[in-house]
């Protein structure tokens, strides 16, 4: 499957928040809950994100050009921030509506039948959820895996409004409405943080993942029983692309093709590791004080 692609999963996931936003809409209409409707103003967030994922998986499918030479994958990154945002603004936007409920509380009506709505559009939700998942983790696109997680908060703030909305016609307190609409608010405020902590970490250029690194070290340690050493190993995540870069310290007398010839088995190894890693070879004699002590501890 190629990056461009993957744009097939952001309009299933335009679909399913039409879906469930008419479902859980008429949810609501038919009880009169505020915790249902928090969890609709949920699924219309969704939506507004599924939109900014379909723009952002289209810009980064775009090849490498004159501008940007190193491609367009981090406009991943801007899509998970802004959706961290929405998120932020549904949350507040659902706590004023359950603070002025719990101030002026309301009795529900069809109950029964509103929850049976809201489960159907959470089975929907969760289905979607796994699928963009699978799909994000397989192709390291940061855009499906925060579209995924949103959908999945939304998935367990639903379960957690249908068994409230279900206490309350059962016990008649009308405060607990307003009170699961503000726990609801509160989970999606946490699921904002995390979305845009993760991208503000993507545009600082953050390290690769851990288990990746120490499969690229172990590798390079394996070539030193060549006679060769290596440092300055640096690397940095950006959407679905790595990018690698270490310095190769080999004997001053070796020829410019030995050189070479090394360095393409070194890059061509370090490639194998995972997917779309770009990887950077520098090659410096031993024994060159300058290239042993450029700031990096030679390993």
């Amino acid at each position: 499957m190629t990056r461009a692609s993957l744009t097939r999963y952001a309009w299933l996931s335009i679909a399913a928040a039409l879906l469930t936003i008419g479902l859980k809409g008429s949810a609501y209409l038919l009880s009169g809950s505020v915790g249902l409707l928090s969890d609709a103003l949920e699924s219309g967030v969704n939506l507004i994100a599924a939109v900014v994922a379909l723009g952002a998986l289209t810009i980064a499918a775009r090849p490498a050009d004159d501008a940007h030479n190193f491609g367009h994958d981090k406009a991943e990154y801007f899509s998970s921030g802004v959706e961290g945002a929405l998120i932020l603004v549904a949350a507040f936007g659902i706590a004023s509506t359950a603070i002025d409920r719990l101030l002026n509380p309301a009795p529900l009506d069809n109950v029964g039948l509103g929850l049976i709505v809201s489960v159907i559009a959470s089975v929907v939700n969760f289905a979607v959820a796994r699928v963009l998942l699978r799909v994000g983790k397989q192709y390291k696109s940061i855009t499906l895996e925060a579209d995924s997680h949103h959908l999945m908060t939304d998935v367990w703030t639903s379960v957690a409004v249908i068994v409230g909305v279900g206490a309350v016609a059962l016990s008649g307190w009308m405060w607990l409405d307003a009170v699961i609409a503000l726990l609801v608010a509160a989970n999606i405020i946490r699921s904002g943080i995390q979305l845009l902590r993760r991208s503000i970490s993507g545009l600082m250029d953050s390290a690769i993942p851990p288990e990746t690194l120490q499969a690229i070290t172990t590798r390079l340690n394996e070539f030193q029983s060549r006679g060769i050493k290596w440092h300055a190993l640096r690397t940095r995540q950006s959407g679905a692309r790595s990018f690698v870069e270490a310095h190769i310290l080999v004997p001053g007398g070796w020829t410019v093709q030995a050189g070479h010839d090394l360095s393409e088995e070194i890059e061509q190894v370090i490639r194998g590791i995972a997917n779309d890693i770009s990887v950077t070879i520098h090659l410096e004699p031993l024994g060159d004080a300058a290239g042993e002590n450029d700031g990096q501890s030679t390993v």
